[in-house]
């Protein structure tokens, strides 16, 4: 394949910790691997625009300003990022520009790749529930927030040659949402082989994990008040990793339900901590209600861990009840205190259902993600030279 200069556009981008960034990341840093060239533009982490090159890719950041509700939530103005986003994209001169959303740095590279006629790929990662809950929009505006933030994806992503979204329920919730039609479902992918590891020690206690944002729709909640109300006699342990604006509270209920001493709450960790939480998992649980498709998910699944999902989004995609966990009604803590039992009292069943998750993430192997990127962008490229020749 003849290497291609591609240019990534997302609003979050590492070391941003979040599963959008995380993808984009990988799939930048897999397609330098590859051998093409590769730049990304993203709101800065810190604040000041600057430039830097890592894991083979050269990553442009634009100024951001941090959100005033939210501790490490960064935001590009429109204003200053549209005439920043124009200059970087006339000096990369991409063949191809794949944006992450339609936020501002998305939003001001489809214009400048538009008016360039570059074939331009668009991911959909957004979320109502995310970006209320982020952003901390009031009660009685949400359903109006939600209303118009499809509307204005449509206006961007309606300039995309493809869309793609991560899962099939992923793919219907955005054609409902916006009218659009023919996107296809790409996986984000991941590299299994890196959270193998061995099974949990069967002789300490089983260890419940979950991996996200502090944030209201991911419900962690329900996850501490059913962890609570397991029955005497369980030795288990509860590992919550991620950091948010319910961090506090969540800290707080725990203690009021008399789990404190069996609850750690980590905050964000490295790489390399992550990785080891979850390959001393027994039991990954994912409550939240706004999974396109749960990158943390999929990860648990590789290190050969059973999960506990919400029935809700595209979750029912990647836990098959009876197979590889269960699912659970969505805010119905007994039938989570149910599951939750049954896994943390069966070493058998946690270890059939943790070899049936390592089975099922095979279909989601970066590699597969990577080659059907990479026939998109030649496709795109193909229609565009043929265009060209007919013309000439």
């Amino acid at each position: 394949m003849k290497p291609l200069r591609i240019l990534i556009g997302a609003d979050t981008y590492a070391p941003d910790v979040n599963g959008l960034s995380r993808f984009s990341s990988r799939l930048a840093a897999g397609l330098a691997a590859r051998g093409h060239e590769v730049h990304v533009v993203a709101p800065s982490h810190d604040g000041p625009p600057a430039v830097r090159v890592e894991d083979g890719v050269t990553v442009h950041t634009v100024k951001s300003h941090r959100w005033f509700s939210h501790p490490t939530f960064r935001v590009a103005w429109p204003w200053t990022t549209r005439p920043r986003t124009a200059r970087l994209f006339a000096e990369i001169a991409p063949d191809v520009l794949h944006v992450q959303g339609h936020f501002p740095v998305g939003r001001g590279l489809v214009h400048a790749a538009r008016a360039a006629g570059t074939p331009i790929v668009a991911t959909n990662h957004f979320m109502p529930e995310n970006l209320v809950g982020h952003a901390r929009v009031p009660r009685p505006l949400q359903k109006p927030v939600t209303k118009i933030g499809w509307w204005d994806m449509n206006l961007i992503y309606r300039h995309a040659d493809v869309v793609t979204a991560p899962t099939p329920r992923a793919v219907e919730l955005l054609e409902k949402a916006t009218g659009m039609t023919g996107s296809l479902a790409v996986s984000c992918g991941i590299d299994a082989a890196r959270y193998r590891g061995a099974e949990p020690d069967r002789d300490g206690p089983v260890r419940v994990l979950f991996v996200g944002r502090m944030d209201q729709e991911k419900r962690v909640d329900e996850l501490l008040r059913a962890f609570a109300a397991l029955p005497a006699g369980h030795r288990a342990e509860l590992e919550i990793i991620g950091e948010g604006v319910m961090r506090e509270e969540w800290t707080g209920l725990a203690a009021e339900l008399g789990i404190g001493t069996r609850t750690s709450f980590r905050g964000f960790v490295s790489e390399e901590e992550l990785v080891a939480a979850y390959q001393r998992a027994s039991v990954f649980c994912m409550p939240g209600i706004a999974e396109l498709q749960s990158l943390v998910t999929l990860e648990a699944m590789a290190a050969g861990t059973p999960v506990i999902a919400a029935d809700a989004m595209a979750l029912p995609h990647l836990v098959r009840p009876g197979r590889n966990g269960w699912l659970y009604t969505p805010g119905d803590v007994p039938e989570l205190t149910t599951r939750l039992a049954a896994l943390v009292g069966d070493a058998d069943m946690r270890r059939r259902m943790g070899a049936a998750s390592r089975d099922l993430v095979a279909a989601h192997e970066l590699g597969a993600t990577l080659s059907t990127f990479e026939g998109i962008y030649q496709r795109l490229l193909g229609r565009r030279e043929a265009g060209a020749v007919r013309a000439a």
